[in-house]
């Protein structure tokens, strides 16, 4: 491909690896492109954030591709992951330290498993106040680093699958298929509520968004290569 390829729009799955912000992923990749083809200006976009703990499947839209994000951005994803038992953090996943701990000796696999019940289908869902979301023009983090409450509203989710996929207490692997909004830290946070416990996410890979998967994305390493490759052929 060359340079008017890329301004005419193209889709590239990156494999995000973690503690890469999603906006890092954006600006490097922007950077490659305009640097192999000197090129003065390049969009590029993601379609849907990963925190910088996760790590798997992110959509860069480039060139005029960008106007397609929307679009991309509304398709069911897929994640798996592990939620630790026993813990709750304030951020709901190891952004921050434990703030509270839980004796978990008395739940069982079956209470474990039955407990995703209750979050499967169409539900609302509180967003964690370590997040992006915006109130009153403030991202919720700023909020939260300052140690000030907000009331959060719930949001309308939902969630087609919740299996569990393996437990070794205190960590509970999981696969979860759900719609755009859904943070899958609150997910972990609920989760914990439901066994009368305390719980968060302590891993998580998204690996599908609609019909595009992981297996098909490239590290950023891979796609300098092949910007590389493509250039010199």
């Amino acid at each position: 491909m060359n340079a008017e390829d890329y301004k005419e729009g193209q889709l590239i799955l990156i494999d995000k690896p973690l503690d890469w912000t999603s906006f890092q992923v954006v600006n490097k990749v922007r950077w490659l492109i305009k640097k192999q083809f000197q090129l003065k200006k390049i969009k590029v976009g993601h379609a849907g954030t990963l925190d910088p703990l996760a790590s798997g499947l992110l959509i860069l839209c480039a060139g005029k591709f960008t106007k397609q994000i929307d679009t991309y951005q509304a398709q069911v994803k897929e994640y798996t992951g592990t939620i630790t038992l026993g813990g709750t953090t304030p951020s709901y996943d190891l952004e921050t330290e434990i703030d509270q701990t839980f004796d978990i000796s008395g739940i069982t696999s079956e209470e474990i498993i039955a407990a995703t019940h209750q979050f499967t289908g169409d539900i609302q869902q509180q967003p964690p106040i370590f997040s992006a979301l915006k109130k009153e023009g403030k991202r919720l983090y700023e909020f939260a680093r300052a140690g000030e409450t907000v009331d959060i509203p719930k949001r309308d989710i939902t969630i087609s699958e919740f299996e569990i996929t393996n437990i070794t207490l205190p960590n509970v692997e999981f696969r979860v298929v759900c719609s755009k909004g859904t943070y899958i830290r609150s997910l972990a946070h609920d989760f914990g509520k439901a066994l009368n416990n305390g719980a968060h996410l302590s891993a998580l890979r998204r690996t599908k968004i609609g019909d595009f998967s992981v297996e098909n994305a490239i590290s950023i390493e891979a796609f300098e290569a092949k910007l590389t490759e493509e250039t010199a052929s």
